[in-house]
């Protein structure tokens, strides 16, 4: 069998991804039987990023001290005193806090998910989608590589001891 992408022939027809280019191949062989794969796109909505994320919990709990805050008053009026008031308040200047953190110093840009997406389904078994593309790795520039056929073998003793009596 040989990987529809790339053109890599596969070791056995029980491959799951492609040995080259990480392809799923789990069903290909049903397909290639006759078999039908239904393709299931996944609904997928983009990841919030951490600033938006901590903006909308901090509107929520500025909310939620607005629905405290009629319940409160109410409480107050009814036993004459202000200090029930202070409850709302404070969550209201923690939710405010919370924004303005949110707002100045995270960053806008999504969290990364690293995990394949499912992209097909056969029957009751679902493959996932294919591997992660294959990072580059670079070679450290600084230092040259030694090449070790060409090193210089050192002299032997008895080498040495020869040159040393022929000098004398």
């Amino acid at each position: 069998m040989y990987c529809p992408n790339c053109g890599q022939q596969q070791i056995s027809g029980e491959m799951r991804f492609c040995s080259r280019c990480g392809l799923a191949l789990t069903g290909l062989a049903e397909w290639l039987a006759g078999g039908r794969i239904q393709r299931v796109e996944p609904a997928q909505t983009p990841e919030p990023s951490p600033r938006r994320k901590h903006i909308r919990r901090s509107a929520k709990l500025m909310f939620f001290s607005g629905v405290l805050f009629p319940i409160f008053l109410v409480i107050c009026l009814a036993i004459d005193e202000g200090g029930p008031m202070f409850l709302p308040c404070f969550i209201f200047f923690i939710a405010l806090v919370w924004m303005l953190y949110a707002r100045i110093f995270m960053t806008e840009t999504p969290e990364v998910n690293y995990q394949a997406p499912q992209t097909t389904t056969l029957g009751s078994i679902s493959a996932r989608g294919s591997l992660p593309p294959a990072t580059n790795t670079s070679i450290p520039v600084g230092r040259p590589q030694v090449r070790t056929n060409e090193l210089a073998q050192p002299p032997s003793v008895t080498e040495n001891t020869t040159r040393f009596l022929d000098n004398e």
